[in-house]
């Protein structure tokens, strides 16, 4: 009792705009004053106002608590960024096509671009694999392969399997854009019932 008087007794002796706040230290002491100090700065702690009722409570958090917290906090802002990225998808679907015609020649015409690339890359890869071929036929028939010829063989191959990993990443691409209409027409549909 004479600890929560004296308490009283220091909180109105303090300036009228100084904050004061309360906390227990680790002996289950509670002490009051105008500044936390270090070794209590990660406890819970409590705002007084003039009159010494509590304005504000702070738990401060373990921090397993804070990791979740934080985790909990990514997670809403990741979810409202989904739905706002839905919803300006959604406006530009309805915005740019006024029916699902529009969307499948849209999509014609973008597996067209992928298609020109794949042929073209078809054809290159062709002329690749022939030079090729010649090159390996020039050294079998050597008894000795210069090492000019084999650097040529290995340049020659190489380019025979960049072109081969860019044809994979055009079909990967013309999978990906099949894919991408096949969801806006279904959005589209869902979204105007047409």
């Amino acid at each position: 009792m004479n600890r929560l008087l004296l308490a009283l007794i220091l909180l109105a002796a303090l300036p009228v705009s100084a904050k004061t706040y309360k906390w227990v230290d680790d002996k289950g002491v509670t002490h009051m004053g105008d500044t936390i100090p270090p070794e209590y700065a990660n406890k819970d702690r409590q705002l007084l106002n003039k009159s010494g009722t509590v304005v504000k409570t702070q738990d401060v958090l373990t921090p397993d608590e804070r990791r979740e917290r934080e985790a909990e906090s990514a997670k809403a802002r990741a979810e409202e960024a989904a739905a706002r990225d839905q919803r300006l998808h959604d406006r530009s679907l309805t915005d740019t096509y006024s029916n699902v015609e529009e969307i499948e020649l849209s999509r014609t015409r973008n597996i067209g671009q992928v298609d020109a690339r794949i042929n073209s890359i078809n054809s290159q890869l062709k002329t690749a694999n022939a030079n090729l071929a010649a090159l390996k036929k020039d050294a079998a028939s050597r008894s000795k392969v210069p090492a000019s010829l084999q650097d040529d063989i290995k340049e020659a191959q190489d380019r025979v399997n960049r072109m081969l990993q860019d044809l994979e990443k055009y079909k990967a691409e013309k999978q990906a854009v099949n894919v991408r209409y096949d969801a806006d027409k279904a959005r589209f549909k869902e979204l105007t019932g047409k």
